[in-house]
């Protein structure tokens, strides 16, 4: 949406649902199997006398691959979306800045790309790391032939302490 060609009296609304193709690219492009629903209302309004607001609603419907067991996991996502785009704000020049205490806060664009938007507020909405119900982290030990394999309780820092404690009070206990 150029901004140039917007009304600056009121908000602009405007809903992107796509299409199954446009749902199937978004899903490659965020390298998940499925975007099964897709939809972003958002109105576009003034903010000040340079500056714009955008608010939006984001609802999807997407599928992931469980981090355990590779089954497919459905999540619905419904997050609200604020960006402001302000003629102020200057992009930082460093390799190394801090986060902004305000980070709803963008340079001031001659057009907004409400696709890019959506696509980049459903990556950041994603769960992480998705599991299917039931599945849960699993137990796993690898060890050589023969050998006995390593336990949680082995690998405790305090473990063998507790181990030469009990030693230690059996010999007093033995010694009387």
């Amino acid at each position: 949406m150029r901004l140039s060609e917007l009304s600056h009296k009121r908000g602009t609304e405007t809903v992107l649902e796509p299409d199954a193709p446009a749902r199937a690219a978004v899903a490659r492009e965020l390298g998940i199997p499925a975007v099964r629903k897709l939809r972003f209302r958002a109105v576009l309004a003034p903010e000040g006398s340079r500056g714009w607001r955008l608010d939006a609603d984001l609802g999807a419907t997407v599928v992931q691959d469980c981090v355990v067991t590779l089954d497919p996991v459905v999540t619905r996502i419904d997050e609200k979306i604020t960006r402001r785009y302000l003629a102020d704000v200057t992009e930082p020049g460093e390799a190394e800045v801090e986060m902004p205490e305000d980070d709803t806060i963008e340079p001031l664009p001659s057009a907004v790309d409400l696709a890019a938007v959506m696509i980049e507020a459903l990556a950041l909405a994603l769960p992480d790391y998705p599991r299917a119900e039931g599945a849960g982290a699993g137990d796993m030990s690898v060890t050589e032939p023969g050998a006995e394999p390593i336990t949680d309780e082995d690998v405790k820092p305090f473990a063998a302490l507790k181990g030469l404690r009990e030693r230690l009070k059996g010999d007093e206990d033995g010694g009387e």
